[in-house]
């Protein structure tokens, strides 16, 4: 979480991870700019840098080596990461308008996202066709296509798969994909023999762009390898196992790959930028859009309708930092530099082999040396963005240069002036009733004043044969997205009263939010309990009113009251416990050392993806679940770890326990940051619970063994069923969406140990 003293002044928020942006983030974070926050929106937390795709493809490099972490990226640049897909703008508000989140706010905004197929007036091709671009989902398609050459089935004979696109781009792909999926049937003990390829493209020329000498090279490595060339052969029509062309003929195709020209993408029609015939946004020599001087684009996105380029990675690549300074001089209100694309650039493209043709003007140079030049410029350029050097946590403050009005002045002055805390530390009336004005939370009819009609406090009835069950958690911010921890956060808060199988009624928000401009803070409200209050209306729990008061650090926490039966029917409790029972876990474990290798930079971007999808995942369905199985005890994982929370079921319940290490669910990377010394800052008083433990120095080798005392943010349900339940149990927990509940242990009969529980392999 960013926790920087100087308040927040500007967002620039950048679409889309394409290597034009990451460029940007990289030179903000070596270079910050005071008072400006930054806020990426992409749909994936891995963006593949095209040069090296090929090479992927082949299999001469692993998915890490080609791909950008985008999570670990935004972290050293100290930006926010919102996994989102962008469907409109609101030019204006000033809002990027996204499918699953509230709307962005921005102060300058910069568009890469590269570009999109325009397949739809090919009959078929959407749904029978795999678009490489946008590069960033083509893996999974890719690798249903590996699975598909593994286990296709030798009666059914032959197998063709066509590639479509003659330039760069197609060619080298359908290299690539021949070299790698032959050897991967030798591998297999199988002849590649049935596997045939085919490349048509709609021009007279493979790879027009290049000169004849780099075209006739390639044509003969593609008729050594025996893959079939078709030129003047446009796709018109996709059918199932066939292609058909304008000219009338037919191609086998069991599997088609789109590679020709792309466009923008649907959304951008509706947003009156001033776009060209493909889709794309026109820009100025500054990158800056032609007809909102607060929109700039770069990249293939990006169109410069005076001289039009190439849509290469290396011009994308190039734009990054022009497109950071520019960005950072409008900001400031300062002139604009002119981009200056290169009149020939060179083009390293490959055979598929570890081989490659140089091509540049009239040049052209080939041989596998080619191919290790490649590899060393790529692999430099990848470390820029893998390999970061140490910051210093205790920069000197600097003074903000981004232009402000004279309004804006006296409220970013009274941002850092020192509270007198004398009004409670209030944030403005103003700021709330707009935030909140924007929630709307469930409806019930036992809350007689809430937020649809506030007052000093709220009211709510006890229904008759009810009885209350109240819980209270508070905490800061461990993510930069205040979306998604107003998700975590409510899901935390609400835990306890699912895991007593109680119903939740009402809950009452108290929030810390850091000073700032007005319509910043209005933001991180509404972003915040926009989060927060989806989790409370799909439990059917009302916000009924809270507290918002001004702090260093961002913080939420709620008082959640709910309903049960008053006499205490269906109530889960962590006494019950009956030995024989099985010992469940219902969500995987490791937030506490992912977060803490977050905080360094040390955690891989899909592993904190996969936590936080994890943790907002509702233990409700879950708890209702145990209870028609007929769950002894529960409790959810929280601060005191695994471990911490089975003692505080094993004792009132007078039973003993054994855990199974290599059952435990859990999260991707957990071990990898454990391994790496990286633990949570709560981890050492939970280790002191290792006195519970008859056996825990027969473990300490062990990597699992330390996620024992690993504290849970937002954690699944531990419970205890009886044997002969368990079964269909865990099977009715993962139909419900609860993928990675397991049987951890059993509860046996107390002995005479003073430890309870008892650890076993």
């Amino acid at each position: 979480m960013n926790t920087s003293s100087q308040p927040v002044l500007r967002d620039l928020v950048l679409v889309g991870g394409g290597h034009s942006h990451v460029g940007v983030l990289r030179m903000f974070a070596m270079k910050p700019e005071p008072g400006v926050r930054l806020t990426l929106i992409c749909t994936d937390i891995d963006t593949p840098y095209s040069g090296m795709l090929p090479g992927y493809i082949a299999g001469h490099y692993s998915f890490d080596e080609v791909h950008i972490d985008l999570g670990r990226l935004c972290a050293f640049a100290g930006a926010r990461l919102y996994r989102d897909s962008v469907v409109g703008l609101d030019r204006k508000q000033q809002q990027v308008t996204c499918q699953h989140r509230p709307p962005v706010p921005y102060d300058l905004l910069s568009i890469n996202i590269g570009s999109t197929p325009q397949m739809r007036h090919i009959a078929g091709a959407e749904s029978l066709a795999v678009p490489v671009k946008p590069i960033a989902q083509f893996n999974q398609r890719w690798l249903a296509l590996l699975d598909k050459v593994r286990q296709w089935p030798a009666h059914r004979g032959r197998m063709t798969i066509a590639v479509v696109g003659g330039g760069a781009g197609g060619v080298e792909m359908v290299l690539s994909l021949q070299h790698r999926l032959r050897h991967e049937l030798h591998a297999l003990g199988r002849n590649p023999e049935f596997l045939q390829f085919v490349l048509l493209t709609s021009g007279p020329q493979i790879l027009p762009t290049h000169n004849a000498r780099v075209q006739a090279r390639f044509r003969r490595v593609l008729s050594e390898r025996r893959i079939a060339l078709h030129t003047l052969a446009e796709v018109v029509q996709v059918q199932p196992g066939c292609l058909q062309t304008r000219d009338g003929r037919s191609f086998d195709a069991d599997d088609t790959l789109w590679v020709t020209q792309a466009g923008g993408p649907a959304w951008l029609k509706s947003t009156g930028l001033a776009l060209s015939a493909q889709g794309f946004i026109e820009v100025n020599e500054h990158l800056q859009s032609k007809n909102d001087p607060l929109v700039f684009a770069a990249g293939d996105i990006a169109e410069f309708s005076d001289r039009p380029l190439e849509k290469a990675g290396v011009f994308a690549v190039r734009m990054g930092p022009p497109l950071a300074d520019n960005l950072r001089r409008s900001l400031r209100q300062q002139a604009l530099k002119t981009f200056r694309p290169q009149q020939r650039w060179l083009a390293l493209i490959t055979t598929g082999n570890r081989d490659a043709v140089a091509s540049r003007g009239a040049l052209s140079l080939a041989g596998t040396w080619v191919w290790r030049w490649k590899d060393h410029i790529d692999r430099q350029f990848m470390r820029r963005f893998s390999e970061f050097p140490a910051m210093s946590p205790t920069a000197p403050a600097v003074q903000a240069r981004v232009a402000l009005s004279a309004e804006e002045s006296l409220q970013a002055i009274s941002a850092v002036a020192m509270r007198c805390g004398g009004c409670g530390a209030k944030v403005g009336a103003g700021i709330l009733s707009r935030a909140l004005g924007q929630l709307q939370p469930v409806d019930r009819d036992d809350v007689l004043i809430g937020l649809h009609s506030p007052d000093d406090a709220a009211v709510v009835r006890v229904p008759p044969g009810m009885a209350m069950v109240h819980t209270v958690d508070f905490f800061r911010a461990f993510i930069d997205d205040p979306y998604l921890f107003g998700k975590v956060a409510a899901n935390h808060a609400l835990g306890d009263i699912f895991a007593m199988g109680a119903q939740a009624q009402s809950a009452t928000a108290v929030v810390t939010v850091p000073p700032g401009l007005e319509r910043k803070v209005e933001d991180l409200l509404t972003q915040m309990m926009g989060g927060a209050m989806e989790v409370l209306n799909a439990a059917g729990c009302a916000l009924v009113g809270g507290h918002t008061g001004e702090g260093q650090e961002l913080a939420l926490g709620f008082a959640i009251n709910g309903l049960i039966d008053e006499h205490m029917t269906g109530v889960m409790r962590k006494g019950g416990m009956q030995p024989g029972d099985v010992l469940l876990l219902t969500k995987p474990m490791g937030t506490g050392t992912l977060f803490a290798a977050h905080a360094r930079h040390a955690a891989r971007g899909r592993w904190i993806d996969a936590a936080l999808r994890s943790m907002v995942v509702s233990n409700q369905a879950g708890a209702q679940v145990l209870r028609a199985h007929g769950a002894t005890a529960c409790t959810d994982l929280t601060g005191f770890g695994l471990l911490g929370h089975l003692v505080e079921m094993t004792r009132p319940s007078g039973v003993d326990a054994e855990l199974q290490l290599s059952a435990l669910p859990l999260l991707d990377g957990a071990v990898e940051c454990v391994k790496a010394g990286i633990v949570s800052s709560l981890q050492p008083a939970n280790v002191r619970l290792r006195r519970a433990l008859r056996n825990g120095q027969d473990f300490v080798n062990d990597p699992r063994y330390p996620l024992l005392f690993d504290p849970q943010t937002a954690g699944g349900l531990l419970a205890s069923v009886p044997a002969a339940q368990a079964e269909a149990c865990v099977q009715a927990l993962r139909e419900a969406g609860y993928g990675h509940t397991a049987v951890v242990g059993r509860i046996t009969a107390q002995g005479q140990a003073l430890e309870p529980v008892l650890l076993r392999v």
